[in-house]
């Protein structure tokens, strides 16, 4: 049955779609199916399917198959041309082609461009823009036929062209390992299938070394660790492809040879992994040993401190490289205050800053002195090809808060940028969460007692009386919060994940707000896991349908199984220099304009940020997010799920004792009793890094 698609209803990560449809004979119906993946409003399709009742949403095609077919009535091609599928033509633009060529519309887009002229409001800028944006529809189009031989979603046609453009093809063809770390949702499962179905020998030596790799990236990413040792990589890429051992240690030892990946005794680390952490150490200790620039004259110690905060100051003072770590209601941002204010008494300069910019605003907030990210002291767009950036951070002093934020990578920008001279302090809390990336420098220089470090572990007394401290406080020790609690912290016992989720959401939206007389944008949801009742995504879903409901005047689009909507709360899950919008950052969604295919976000700092349609990938809905995605922000309330669910594994004492820190007025928790005492008792692994033993290595080799 050929039908337009009108809009798009319910998408799902797994590519399963709802869609309202349209036909000769029938102006409206729903069709649901996993065939259905990648189909955007204003196609047209065939559609191959049986009606079935379904006891929720009564009468809908079950769809089997979908071909997507060029558009034959006037009515689909207006539908196709206005749906902003093709950048530059609006509504109204596709009604004035349409009126002017009629069926032959499409005809003439594709094989005689330069007619559009003919109407009006077209010029050669526009014209070119309509013919390039027309050739990438085909050629995501073909992309989608493709993946779906290969048994891979479509939903990743867009992806994969934006990366190879019109080499998409062939690199599917002749090297899909390629897709790997290049396209985002593409990992070795998806590239391998790929492969396989092309008829890539199950022993080829590239399918083996891609594994390997992968191996390697996944320990990175899901693990935070900067190597593995030998056996273990060979053994999880055997379990990985049930393949025999020997073959697997050959690929290592060619990866070895080829200089993909180093290989020091019992450590293998990628290639950019072990220059990074190399570097790294090696600029730390060049700090450290350099002669102080900083010149104290007229020193007077702050009597507001106690003797451990004086101590931290004078630390920080003589020393070119040290840590300050501590608790909640310890005093660090007063240590830091003090401090700053002391360094520029005496003339210096001094630059606060934070890995994200929410933490940077609450540093600012807390020491009453201006700070920013350290991507924004590292101050200009990286070399791509580069892995260090040479930019010097001018400053006497440079304090990281919350440096336990900071992975391998980003540490090592720093550290590069930091003139022989200058002070370097990194503040933080070690008890909290690794940094997302690979590496654990803050726990890994607390290794190292040639680092000067001072512990602050004094609550002063405007903290003792918080019910978050407190508990926070307990669970770092191993030990239980006091349960319901009350006065800031609050445990709400339920078992069932569903009613977790609901209750959660009622929280946020209704309870909270109505009790507090607050606005429920001040109320944060975090969440353990991304995936199940409770997890981060259908959390958001549900909240977006409370918050920020759809109606006739707010636009929407779908990207992949995420549903942007004007009005939404975002945040950018990764770096954009020529944006100047950083991981952490939180804003929202003023304009979608789907004729230009592009959506405007205000960013909390107060930037407006252009993201096209194919960009969106880069954002996430902030409605729900993850504790890692929280650290460094600080929320007046906080509601959280804990269920021993499709996220139990993430349950750990540092994830809750980050969790309980980021709130300031109250935070409750809803779920299992089980689920608690699981995240109080149970410790992470240690990450496998080498930063430690590289800087007692040097240490010593003088």
């Amino acid at each position: 049955m050929e039908s337009s698609v009108e809009q798009l209803v319910y998408v799902r990560d797994d590519a399963y779609t709802v869609a309202r449809m349209s036909a000769e004979g029938r102006p409206g119906f729903v069709a649901a199916g996993r065939a259905l993946a990648g189909v955007q409003p204003g196609e047209t399709v065939e559609l191959t399917g049986e009606w079935e009742e379904h006891p929720r949403h009564g009468l809908r095609l079950a769809v089997t198959g979908c071909e997507r077919v060029t558009p034959s009535t006037v009515r689909a091609i207006r539908l196709y041309l206005g749906s902003g599928l093709i950048r530059g033509i609006g509504p109204r633009l596709a009604q004035a082609i349409v009126d002017h060529f009629g069926q032959s519309s499409l005809a003439v887009i594709d094989a005689a461009p330069e007619r559009l002229r003919e109407v009006i409001n077209i010029g050669p800028v526009r014209q070119a823009q309509i013919v390039e944006a027309w050739q990438e529809q085909k050629a995501v189009a073909e992309l989608m036929v493709v993946l779906q031989g290969f048994g891979v979603s479509p939903l990743l046609a867009t992806k994969i062209y934006q990366v190879f453009g019109t080499d998409a093809g062939r690199v599917l063809k002749d090297d899909p390992y390629r897709l790997i770390g290049r396209v985002r949702g593409i990992a070795f499962a998806t590239a391998d299938r790929i492969a396989l179905r092309s008829g890539t020998p199950e022993s080829s030596p590239a399918r083996l070394k891609a594994a390997l790799l992968d191996r390697l990236d996944t320990a990175a990413s899901g693990g935070g660790h900067c190597f593995l040792s030998p056996t273990a990589l060979v053994t999880r890429t055997v379990e990985l492809l049930q393949q025999d051992q020997e073959p697997i240690e050959r690929a290592l030892d060619a990866l070895v040879s080829e200089l993909r990946v180093v290989r020091e005794a019992e450590a293998v680390y990628t290639k950019e992994t072990h220059a990074r952490e190399v570097r790294l150490a090696a600029e730390l200790t060049r700090l450290s040993r350099a002669r102080s620039t900083l010149r104290l004259r007229d020193y007077r110690e702050d009597t507001s401190l106690d003797d451990d905060q004086r101590a931290a100051v004078t630390m920080a003072l003589t020393s070119t490289v040290s840590v300050l770590t501590g608790g909640p209601g310890c005093g660090k941002s007063h240590t830091v205050r003090a401090l700053a204010a002391t360094v520029r008494a005496m003339g210096g300069r001094v630059t606060l800053c934070a890995p994200t910019g929410k933490a940077a605003k609450r540093l600012s907030e807390l020491t009453g002195q201006p700070a920013t990210t350290v991507h924004r002291v590292l101050a200009h767009e990286p070399d791509p090809d580069a892995l260090f950036d040479e930019t010097p951070v001018r400053a006497d002093l440079i304090v990281v808060d919350e440096a336990g934020m900071l992975d391998l990578g980003l540490a090592t920008r720093l550290a590069a940028a930091i003139p022989s001279g200058g002070h370097l302090l990194l503040v933080g809390d070690g008890d909290q969460l690794p940094s997302v990336g690979p590496g654990n420098v803050l726990a890994d220089l607390l290794r190292v007692e040639e680092i000067p470090r001072v512990r602050l572990t004094r609550v002063f007394r405007q903290a003792e009386g918080s019910a978050i401290i407190e508990a926070a406080h307990r669970v770092r020790g191993g030990e239980l919060p006091s349960v319901p609690g009350g006065g800031g912290f609050w445990f709400e016992e339920l078992d069932d994940p569903a009613a977790v989720a609901e209750r959660v959401v009622h929280l946020a939206t209704v309870a909270i707000p109505r009790k507090q007389g607050v606005d429920p944008g001040r109320v944060q949801v975090l969440a353990p896991m991304r995936k199940g009742d409770a997890g981060t995504v259908e959390l958001g879903r549900r909240l977006q349908e409370r918050l920020n409901p759809a109606a006739e005047d707010k636009a929407e689009h779908w990207s992949g199984a995420t549903l942007f909507r004007t009005g939404d709360r975002v945040m950018p899950i990764r770096n954009n220099y020529d944006k100047g919008v950083f991981n952490g950052e939180t804003g929202v969604i003023t304009r979608l304009v789907p004729e230009e295919r592009l959506a405007e976000v205000l960013i909390d700092d107060g930037a407006t940020v252009t993201y096209t349609f194919d960009e969106l990938d880069d954002l996430t809905h902030a409605y729900a997010i993850s504790v890692h995605r929280a650290q460094g922000s600080e929320y007046p309330f906080v509601v959280a799920p804990l269920v021993v669910e499709a996220g139990g594994i993430m349950l750990r004492r540092r994830l809750l004792y980050t969790l309980l820190t980021r709130a300031r007025s109250w935070v409750v928790l809803v779920g299992q009793r089980k689920a608690l005492e699981l995240a109080v008792h149970r410790l992470g692994h240690r990450r496998n890094t080498g930063l430690a033993d590289r800087l007692l290595a040097l240490s010593q080799a003088m």
